[in-house]
């Protein structure tokens, strides 16, 4: 079982049933403590969004599309949030009708009981600290989730279709895997199943970047793309991007204890040493074969590490974490270039190379480091059971994720449309949807 599922009947706080029922010895209390760093994570997950990834996303595209990368993250970050407080909480946490044990209908997606978040009240608890926090960071999740898949169509995409693309999809796609994956006992691929995803792998990272590689072939390819060289415009804003996504990370992945305890200090280690493994396998791996290392090329690595430890945090020890991050490093490298030439698909900003690829990889090994064996802090005593978990978790998500992106993506299209006109591609998004220029000098 996920470590995040194992919160919540411990804090009763989703499903039907009233908290007592699931305290009868003694009520939960609010920890200070608790409450403090749960605080902390939630606005470190926010800053990911706004600034970190509309930053790191803005430095690669060409100058006469970084405010409209801007305006996605931007937009996104308004348009999830109300959707999430309408009812995408409830979709997503509400147990009302899971049992542990049984698959049914609630396995896969939550009800509307806690939609416009009914029942919430300053008193509310989750574990030791308000609910009303878990929601927020909660929130911040559902809220980068699509906000990444912004790097595989850039500079091609509607504005309008971006928000119609992103409403659906966080209620599609995003609610119903992070049910099946958090929503407690009962919950199709988190408890049934029993995968292990601390924080993100299959729900943020594999569900993202197999909806980024699907919309990059649905929009087709920028125009002048791969003939025409398309390089970042400012390496230093997306080099300040990626730092504030790593720091935002230790609230991402830390804070998924939800606790300010040895679970949290450990997935902070473990994130900055997959991190820095990943930065410098990405680098050594261009260094060889290209002959020289870039920054573009170790942060894009960091991020890979970021990605791929996402799932393991709260399971893998130091040195599970060393080797997860440099595998995702190397690998994501050579599937955001080789395997992207090859195969011919134009992901702006390496979605798929980056998130989808290192977040299988982090998904997958986090069913051999969790195990004690292996210095994990998991239960896993049979590794290749575990693993094979994992992989079902993995081939789920893509094969949903995939067909259900590529249904709204052609629905969409078939309406209003996906993409710019080539004279507004040409001119750029920043005039041609926004009236505005990123630089007036």
């Amino acid at each position: 079982m996920s470590a995040r599922s194992a919160l919540i009947p411990a804090a009763g706080l989703f499903g039907a049933l009233p908290l007592s029922a699931f305290a009868q010895e003694a009520p939960p209390v609010a920890d200070s403590g608790d409450t403090a760093w749960m605080l902390v994570s939630t606005v470190l997950v926010l800053m990911m969004t706004i600034p970190g990834l509309a930053l790191y996303y803005g430095g690669l595209a060409r100058s006469k599309n970084v405010l409209s990368v801007l305006m996605n993250c931007f937009a996104i970050t308004a348009l999830v949030s109300i959707i999430w407080v309408v009812y995408g909480y409830s979709l997503t946490f509400d147990a009302t009708g899971m049992v542990e044990g049984v698959t049914n209908f609630s396995s896969f997606v939550g009800g509307f009981d806690r939609a416009f978040l009914s029942g919430l009240d300053t008193s509310s608890l989750n574990l030791t600290f308000p609910e009303s926090i878990w929601i927020t960071f909660q929130m911040t999740f559902a809220i980068i989730t699509p906000a990444l898949i912004v790097g595989a169509f850039a500079e091609r995409m509607k504005f309008s279709a971006m928000l119609w693309f992103t409403g659906l999809w966080v209620t599609f796609v995003y609610f119903p895997i992070a049910h099946m994956v958090w929503g407690g006992p009962g919950a199709f691929m988190g408890s049934e199943w029993g995968v292990i995803d601390f924080a993100g792998g299959t729900v943020v990272h594999i569900n993202s970047g197999i909806a980024g590689l699907v919309a990059c072939i649905v929009i087709g390819k920028r125009k002048g793309y791969p003939t025409t060289h398309m390089a970042p415009h400012n390496l230093g804003y997306s080099m300040i991007g990626a730092s504030l996504l790593w720091l935002g990370w230790f609230g991402f992945n830390a804070g998924s204890a939800g606790a300010a305890d040895g679970s949290a200090g450990m997935a902070m280690l473990v994130t900055q040493i997959a991190t820095a493994a990943a930065a410098l396998g990405w680098m050594f791996a261009e260094w060889s074969k290209s002959g020289k290392p870039s920054l573009l090329g170790i942060i894009t690595g960091a991020i890979a590490g970021l990605v791929a430890v996402t799932p393991a945090a709260g399971t893998c020890g130091p040195m599970g974490a060393i080797i997860l991050g440099a595998v995702a490093g190397v690998i994501s490298f050579f599937a955001s270039t080789s395997l992207k030439r090859a195969l011919g698909y134009d992901d702006s900003f390496d979605v798929f190379g980056v998130h989808g690829v290192a977040g299988i990889i982090g998904s997958l090994l986090t069913g051999a480091f969790a195990a004690p064996a292996l210095g994990g802090f998991g239960e896993v005593t049979d590794i290749g059971l575990q693993l094979w978990i994992q992989l079902k978790g993995v081939l789920f998500t893509i094969v949903y994720t995939g067909i259900i992106s590529y249904i709204l993506l052609k629905v969409i299209d078939a309406t209003i449309g996906l993409r710019v006109t080539e004279e507004q591609e040409g001119n750029g998004l920043d005039l041609s949807l926004h009236n505005e220029r990123g630089y007036n000098l």
